[in-house]
């Protein structure tokens, strides 16, 4: 399917998921469950409040951004002639049709498929409202673009990895896969040189723009992360710790919980040794190698995370759309796992939330599927990443080797 016809029918079934997202998050139709909608409604609007007044969010604990959050958190002044609300969704859904634009122009070409179009316009309706009551989706749009953009000028990888960065942290591993060279070195200039730039300019605009880096310190284990699953299987057998809503999520808290948390920081810091460890090695640079790096990135950086919270699946699903765009990805799989992944944390959250709350049957069985998922979607993203980009011997080659010149802009036979 090309052409107009190729265009049209993803656009249509994009506005139909979108007008039902709308209408669920104006409270149109009701969707079982907690009110996904209150985060928008009373915490980002007191923190708008807040900002007006001219600082940082600095008493609350639940403020854990980089300082750029301030500009998603204000932007529904934008459209004042709405209440807070519903100008925040209506800017969701703007950022929503950049990301399909994008996606569905950057499918034209030799070597571009539409399957990366597909994936975000089935994989956000997937995710139920929270995608629109959250502003990740804002912050999805940006890595998008960064990654799009990057294919040909690493200069606005950079500055939008380092825009995105200031937003929600996470974007700072688009520049994982940036292949070694000229390119790669322009794309890290320039995303050193805005996050500076960005940085003192929001501490200069408002006092506390770094208060959050205390706030993210003293989190503990999130209920739905994959070290909970500790934690919910043992109060099946009478281990006596709760759940609390602390600093904005509910997490575990009793015997253990301190100890679950630093192994989870333990294995994350292991999982970004193997990127480097990647990194050092890979030799095999290829158009579609800083999506791919991305994806896997972010993968171990989410499954490994103290907190998985629902929104943070339209991550995945923004970078595997990106890994689809290139005919011949090899991240269908793990892009597909994802999807389905993001299928049940719609299930688990808000749908299902009070069967995890309570760690009963239902709940443990949801968490251990979707968390699953995520690991399986990561180890596999993780082994197709190496054998596409590290040919064998590759740790023998002289430090000197460039991966940027001729021979390295096709998989070698043994990376295939």
């Amino acid at each position: 399917m090309t052409g107009a016809t190729g265009t049209r029918l993803p656009l249509a079934v994009w506005a139909l998921t979108r007008a039902v997202l709308l209408l669920c998050v104006l409270k149109v139709l009701t969707v079982p469950g907690p009110d996904v909608t209150s985060d928008v409604s009373a915490i980002y609007h007191g923190w708008y409040e807040v900002l007006r007044s001219g600082t940082y969010p600095v008493d609350d604990v639940t403020w854990q951004y980089p300082p750029a959050a301030a500009l998603a958190v204000l932007s529904p002044a934008l459209l004042p002639f709405l209440d807070y609300p519903s100008a925040f969704y209506v800017l969701v859904l703007l950022c929503d049709a950049l990301v399909i634009g994008l996606l569905l122009y950057a499918r034209r070409g030799p070597g571009r498929s539409g399957a990366g179009a597909w994936v975000w316009v089935a994989g956000v309706p997937l995710l139920g409202p929270t995608a629109y009551a959250r502003y990740d989706l804002m912050v999805t749009a940006v890595a998008v673009a960064a990654l799009l953009a990057g294919v040909r000028r690493p200069r606005v990888l950079g500055a939008l990895a380092a825009f995105g960065a200031l937003l929600k942290v996470w974007p700072v591993l688009l520049l994982v896969g940036t292949a070694r060279g000229r390119a790669g070195r322009s794309a890290w200039t320039s995303a050193a040189a805005a996050a500076v730039t960005l940085a003192v300019l929001c501490a200069a605009a408002l006092p506390g723009a770094f208060a959050f880096l205390s706030f993210q310190r003293d989190r503990g284990t999130e209920i739905e992360s994959l070290g909970a699953l500790v934690f919910h299987v043992a109060r099946q057998f009478g281990w006596q710790g709760g759940v609390e809503l602390r600093y904005g999520s509910m997490e575990f808290t009793g015997p253990y919980v301190p100890l679950v948390s630093t192994l989870a920081m333990g294995l994350t810091l292991l999982a970004f040794g193997w990127l480097l460890v990647w990194r050092l090695r890979a030799r095999t640079f290829t158009v579609r190698t800083p999506a791919d790096a991305a994806f896997t990135a972010v993968l171990l950086f989410t499954a490994t995370s103290r907190v998985i919270s629902p929104q943070y699946m339209l991550w995945l699903v923004g970078l595997s759309a990106v890994c689809l765009v290139f005919r011949g990805s090899r991240m269908v799989l793990p892009a597909s796992l994802v999807l389905v992944a993001t299928g049940v944390t719609l299930l688990e959250f808000p749908l299902g939330f009070a069967h995890v709350v309570a760690s009963d049957g239902v709940g443990v069985g949801l968490l251990l599927l979707r968390n699953g998922l995520l690991v399986a979607a990561t180890l596999t993203a993780g082994l197709r990443l190496w054998r596409e980009t590290v040919p064998a011997g590759a740790g023998e080659a002289l430090p000197g080797d460039r991966a940027d010149g001729p021979r390295s802009r096709q998989p070698s036979r043994s990376a295939r």
